[in-house]
């Protein structure tokens, strides 16, 4: 079976975002050494898995990017990997190399996951993510820890009803401050 990995950037304290939102805490100076393992991660994906939030902002950006005279590191990856956006609301893709699960969301993940390939990467909001966790269908998770403390914001672990475990798998530190918690989701 395919494993799906969640990679998200989060504050000391948990966060992905400020209570409305907000991300301007975000470390956006990588050094070479994140974005090595950062490459690394999307290295065995041949598939990323987007909630429609996200997916409205990240498909057009990158896109945009691929084009621009010195696009940014990650964008041909981001382009020309397959792309599937779960959505309630969209009845059609206009999106290059993107398709639409539209189903529940555990009968479409599993059904992902029984599928011939490499590993599955998501990106996504916080309602999305923290859907895909309570219902243990990520396998894996990158933690990027930023050197910040919100004191309040989104949490993707919000929704959790019962205790999830976890097993470290790797931790890493970077020049820029970001910390790496790589965490597998135990039975």
């Amino acid at each position: 079976m395919r494993t799906l990995k969640l990679q998200m950037q989060t504050s000391i304290d948990g966060f992905i975002a400020g209570p409305n939102g907000e991300m301007d805490w975000l470390e956006h100076h990588w050094t070479d050494d994140i974005k090595k393992v950062v490459h690394s991660i999307t290295q065995n994906v041949d598939t990323i898995v987007l909630g429609r939030k996200l997916a409205e902002g990240f498909i057009p950006h990158w896109t945009a990017e691929l084009e621009d005279v010195d696009p940014e590191e990650g964008a041909e990856i981001f382009v020309n990997t397959p792309k599937v956006v779960f959505t309630k609301t969209i009845e059609n893709s206009s999106w290059e190399n993107t398709t639409l699960a539209k189903g529940p969301l555990r009968e479409e993940i599993m059904e992902l996951k029984h599928r011939e390939g490499k590993d599955m990467i998501v990106y996504g909001g916080c309602e999305f993510v923290s859907a895909l966790i309570k219902d243990r269908l990520i396998d894996e998770l990158f933690l990027f820890v930023n050197p910040m403390a919100l004191g309040k914001g989104l949490s993707i672990f919000s929704n959790l009803e019962i205790y999830q475990h976890y097993h470290i798998a790797h931790v890493q530190k970077f020049d820029c401050g970001i910390v790496l918690l790589n965490y597998q989701l135990k039975d």
